[in-house]
Order: structure tokens, then sequence, then C-alpha cells
């Protein structure tokens, strides 16, 4: 089967290596020469215009070489930077200037044109990350979600570059204690407000930045400090302008036909994923990425708006849709096996973290839109009134299990007027304080993994605005940079203690102690690997108990390893300072035990149950074994930890209304 054939049936992973601008190997800057390809079968009298030959249409003309639409031309004497378009007539008979679909690079806005660039050769310094990198189920992952313009804004009137950010992130990221970091869309858009979300290059790396070699070096450099590096990727709908897909040869080339579907819910035109050629468009352009930049996973943005028809399960399924994501999950985990794929998705739809070979989508993770919609729902209410919305706490765990959730708490919480996560928060000044140390508290106390946007960890007062850098200025106030020293501490305890992520989506490993209590409107659970046991307590109201009984399943001695009030978290210091032994006899919920603790106000902790010497004894040769077979057998290849298909649990069917992006 020839290459043209595997991309017009929807297989090839490559089509950006024959479509675009690709640089000949030649001697001499005289002797180099590019050569053009385009697929536009409804274009007619074909030419490639740039400012190397005046923007004149007949000065390199493209040929027919395939009467399935494929056009090319090579021209000699052609450098990076120089700017092109494509000039064809339409269907229509319209003469039209178009962008290179497969281009590499663009103009900065306002400009439109693709902009040659020679992406070979980055030489790379991250083989041993590669080589150790997995899917991370039985791993620890802090996601920190960033907007590169916006993160730490402009110096001097200017953005920062691909390398410049990294300057400042990667200490950031080692003081805070996160393990990935997941940028928003850098696939070249037009418009700052839609954030990436709705662009018209898909293999162009965002000029805003810099160019793609700046790219590849800000991913090495991440990866060489020991941080993965996630993109936020589009492959539901592109920008209306003019010059990019949008009717690209004068039909709906990369759009629905029927019109129905042509465009989404945000205005924009939508990719038909059940045409083969787009398929090879988009899951090229995935692959151009892992491949080129190496980046360790993809989050794919409105899987909703995929598979059902407008995001709406009563419109039906989108069996098209479907199936490009279950061959492009396929095709990915079989090329790179440690890349993680994730599901941004707010449906209920069965099997979205299933292996394809099982019936599922194929994806890793799926970020769980209920547990976020039902927790900041929850957090918001007054204490008086929390008992009769009980269960918005306690209901993700009644369908956790189905899939490999994570817990999401994103840009599109903080934006459109809903406020910032601390303003979210019930209560004067004091209590949002509290109650957002408490919530990130559940966030990392709670299974799946963890993903927070920037300025979250400040507890930012404003919402966000992609024009403005954060207000750094607000960790000089004691308040909120107790709350980013919360973070850090957060995610140092979550990184050190195995019971909270090794075994997180096997049902066996978390029991509720304390679920009922609606009155206090106290909750508590219990977190386990092998002989380590966790217990996390959340009091849910501005009521403080001096003494407080858990009821708890083991016998023994419980320290407390961490505790929201302290006083360097802003805190009233009311904790449990000296290690709490149980008591026989039935405690609360008929749990054989009992703990009594002091419980402060809007309080979240943790305890940690003391192991016997014996036990220590075991856990210490155990580590020791597990570093001995990590020293002598390092992988020879990326390990696929994808966790073993589930049965069908409860699910929540969760309506989200998605932001206009």
């Amino acid at each position: 089967m020839s290459f043209i054939d595997e991309f017009l049936m929807g297989f090839t992973t490559s089509a950006h290596k024959y479509f675009g601008a690709h640089f000949n190997p030649a001697q001499g800057k005289k002797e180099q020469s590019v050569t053009f390809r385009l697929y536009a079968p409804a274009a007619s009298d074909v030419s490639v215009i740039g400012d190397f030959n005046n923007w004149d249409p007949s000065a390199h003309k493209m040929e027919k070489i395939d009467y399935r639409g494929i056009w090319e031309v090579t021209i000699k004497g052609l450098e990076n930077y120089q700017n092109y378009k494509f000039r064809f007539r339409n269907a229509h008979g319209y003469y039209v200037d178009k962008a290179d679909p497969y281009a590499f690079f663009s103009e900065k806005a306002p400009g439109t044109a693709s902009r040659l660039f020679d992406y070979e050769g980055f030489i790379w310094h991250d083989e041993k990350w590669m080589k150790s990198r997995c899917r991370g189920h039985d791993k620890p992952m802090s996601i920190y979600e960033i907007h590169l313009g916006s993160w730490k804004g402009k110096e001097n009137g200017r953005i920062l570059s691909y390398e410049e950010i990294a300057d400042y992130l990667i200490p950031y990221m080692r003081d805070n204690g996160f393990t990935h970091v997941e940028i928003m869309p850098i696939t070249q858009y037009p418009f700052d407000g839609s954030w990436g979300y709705q662009a018209t290059g898909f293999f162009s790396v965002d000029s805003r930045y810099g160019n793609p070699m700046q790219l590849m070096s800000f991913v090495d450099r991440m990866h060489q400090a020991g941080f993965g590096v996630i993109l936020d990727f589009v492959a539901v709908h592109f920008a209306i302008d003019h010059y990019g897909l949008i009717e690209f040869d004068g039909t709906r080339m990369y759009e629905y036909q029927d019109s129905e579907h042509t465009f989404s819910q945000w205005g924009s035109p939508q990719f038909d994923l059940g045409r083969d050629p787009v398929r090879s468009f988009i899951i090229s352009a995935i692959f151009y990425f892992l491949e080129y930049f190496h980046f360790d996973g993809i989050r794919i943005d409105a899987v909703s708006n995929i598979v059902y028809w407008h995001g709406n399960s009563e419109r039906g399924v989108n069996h098209g849709g479907v199936e490009f994501l279950k061959r492009l999950n396929g095709k990915v985990h079989h090329h790179f096996p440690g890349v993680m794929m994730i599901a941004e998705d707010s449906t209920a739809f069965d099997g979205t973290t299933r292996d394809v070979e099982w019936g599922g989508l194929g994806f890793d993770y799926k970020w769980d839109m209920g547990w976020m919609n039902d927790t900041l729902r929850y957090y918001s209410k007054d204490p008086i009134y929390k008992k009769y919305d009980h269960n918005l706490f306690t209901f993700s765990m009644h369908y956790f299990f189905s899939e490999n959730f994570m817990l999401p708490l994103s840009h599109d919480e903080v934006v459109h007027g809903k406020g910032t996560i601390i303003n979210k928060m019930f209560g004067n000044y004091d209590q949002k304080f509290a109650l957002t140390r408490n919530l990130y508290t559940y966030q990392f106390a709670h299974p799946g993994k963890k993903l927070t946007f920037m300025g979250n960890e400040i507890a930012s007062f404003d919402e966000w605005n992609e024009q403005k850098s954060l207000p750094w200025n607000l960790k000089s106030y004691p308040k909120h940079d107790s709350v980013s020293r919360l973070v850090r501490d957060l995610n140092l305890i979550y990184r050190s203690e195995k019971a909270m992520y090794i075994g997180e989506f096997d049902p066996r490993n978390f029991k509720w102690l304390m679920v009922d209590n609606r009155d206090q409107s106290v909750f508590a659970f219990q977190r386990k690997h092998g002989e380590e046991t966790l217990i996390f307590v959340f009091n849910m109201t501005g009521n403080y108990y001096e003494y407080y009984d858990i009821g708890v399943e083991e016998e023994g001695t419980y320290t407390e390893i961490f505790n929201s009030d302290k006083d360097v978290y802003g805190g009233y210091n009311q904790y449990n300072g000296l290690p709490v032994t149980t008591t026989w006899g039935p405690g609360p919920e008929m749990r054989p035990y009992r703990l009594t603790l002091k419980l402060g106000s809007f309080a979240a902790m943790i305890l940690k149950k003391n192991l016997p010497e014996k036990a220590k004894a075991a856990t210490k040769t155990e580590a020791k074994v597990t570093q001995s077979k990590a020293k002598s057998s390092a992988p020879k290849k990326a390990a696929s930890t994808k966790a073993a298909p589930k049965k069908q649990a409860a699910k929540k069917t969760t309506k989200t209304t998605k932001d206009t992006k």
C-alpha cells in the first residue's frame, strides 16, 4: 500500500513528513531546495506564493502529481523563516490564499502566512528520562497546568520565549513538588482570547513564544530536571479565520458537510473525524509532537464533542468520532508505550479508559468533571445547609472505580465570572482560606491523579486573564504564601506515601470510616498499601472539637503527619501533636476501634498508622529489594503500566456547560 493510499484511508501517522514544506539535503546555500506538497482535491491552478517570489502566483506553479488531489513543486534557494502561502482556484471558481495546513511555523498575529522551518537536527539530552518514563498508574502524578503567556507575564513589554519560561518554571516546579506540567494549546492560533483552543495551524508551534527548536529545548530541559510535560491538544474544532482550514479547497474538506454538524456550540467548524484524510491529519499532528518534541502525554480537549453529537448524549453517539479515538489511542500506545493519553470528558460514556481491545476508547486517564462540579458546589455552601447536600462529598466514590480518573481544578473553573477557587468558598476572609486549605487536602487525599491550574496554589482572588501575569505579589502576604506552602507540603507527602498512589484504582485499598454523619458534616476514610495505612479526616463546618471520636478498622497508634489548621498554613494550630492510640469498643459507624482526636474548625488532617518493628523491618527489606531489582534490570524499552480492564461500575451522569473557547 502506498503512502497516499494510507493517508486517504486514515491509517498514516506521518502525513507531516510528506505534506507541507520540506528542506531537501544539499550542498551549499544556493543548491538548497524546498519541496512543497498540498492536498486539495477540488483545487485547480495551484501556486506557491511568498516573499521569495514577491507573492507572484505565476512564479512557482504546482503540478498535480496524483489525480486524487496531490500537488507538488520544488523551489531552490530558500531559507528558514521565509513566508509563504498557497494560492489556488477553489471549487467555486474563486482564487483564494490559504496558509499551509502542514506548516511547521507561522507568522505572529496579525500576520497570517506560513513560514519555512527545518525542524530536523535538534540534539536531545533526555535519554535517561525517555527510557524510564511510563504512564504512571502506580506513580504519584501532580500536574501543574499553565498558560505560557500569562504564567510569568511579559518582561520589559516582551512575551517570554519557551526557553526563558523554563528558566523560571523549573525551580518553581521543584520548590513546589509538582511532577508534571501541562501546557495549554501551543498550536498556532490567531485570537489570544481563545487560549489556543481555536487553532489555524495544527503542526505549527505557536510563534508567540519562539520557534520549534525552542519548544524542543523547553521539553528537553524539563526532562533533564525530572519533570514530565503534557500537551493540551484540540482535535474537535478549528478557527473560523478565512486563511485557515475552513472550506479549504472550496468544499468542506476538514469539517462536516452536514450543516447540522458543521459548527460547534462555540461557533467554530468541527473536524469530521469520521473522514479518513482528516483522521490522518489529526493523528499525524499528535505523532509529530510526540516524536519530535518528546511530550509525555496528550490531553484531548472536549472529548464529549467527539463521542456524542455536539457533546449531548441525547443526540446520539458519533460513531465516526468514537472510532477515531480508538484508532488514535491504539496507535499512540503501540508506537509510544510510555505516553499518557488523557480525556477531558464530561460525559458518562462507558469505557473511556478501558483498553481498545476490551471495547473501550483506550485513554489512560479521564478528567473527573463530576467530582470537580460536586466538590466545588459543596464547599460553596453554608455549613448549616451542608447536611442537605451530604452526597455531593461522597458520591464520587460510587463511580470512581469505573474509570482511571484525574481530579482537575483547571483553568475552566477560574474564568468567565465563575470566580477563583478561593472565591467559590463559603464564608468570610478567614473561612475562605480555611476551606481552600481543606479542599486542596481533599483533592490530594481522594484517589486519582491531581491537576491544579496556575494561581490556585497562591489562592488568587482575581480571575485568570490571559493578558496578565499571575499576581505573584500575593506571595508577600502571609495568608497566600501559607496556602502555597500547604500545596508544596501536600505534594511532598503525596510523593512519599505509597498508600496515596499505589493501587489507587483498586477498590480494596479504599474504605469509608465516617460517611453518614450528616448533622456534623465530618468525613473520614482510610487508604492502604500493604501494611501501610493512612486515615483522612475532614471537618466541613466551623465547629471546633477538643475531643472527637473516629471509628477505625485497625488497632494501633496513629501519628498526625498533616493538619491544614497548623499556623504555618495560616490556621489556628488546633492539631494533634502527639501520637494517638486507639481504644477498644465500638466506634462511630460501628467500627471495632476508636480514635479520639482534636478536630479544628474547617480542618483536614492525615494520620498514619505506626508500624510494628517487624513490619518496619519488612518494609525496609522490600524497599531494598525493589531498588536492587531496578538497578540490575534497567528497562530497555519504555514500559506500559496500563491498568487492567475494569468491570462496569456505577457511574454518574454529569451535565456541564463548557466555557466558550
